[in-house]
């Protein structure tokens, strides 16, 4: 049960993360059009968030710039942008 719900919170932060990050890229759109944002999440997070469809789904429509990184070498594993 407290791993169900450790995931749970794990599914809602990210979610969080992502919608926030998608409407800070629209506003700075607006302000600041030369700007890219990019949301920076760990390798293994990207691993297992975004080979579900919604990541897919977000992935393939272009709405998210994403860097990975290894937390524990703490170096930049993948920039990835949309085409």
């Amino acid at each position: 049960m407290l791993n169900e719900l450790r995931q749970l919170i794990f599914r809602y932060d990210y979610s969080v993360a992502i919608a926030m990050s998608t409407r800070y890229q629209d506003i700075l759109i607006e302000l600041e059009p030369e700007r890219m944002l990019y949301l920076a999440v760990p390798s293994r997070v990207f691993d297992d968030l975004f080979e579900e469809p919604i990541g897919k789904l977000l992935l393939r429509n272009h709405r998210l710039k994403l860097i990975t990184f290894d937390p524990k070498q703490e170096v930049i594993k993948q920039w990835i942008t949309p085409n």
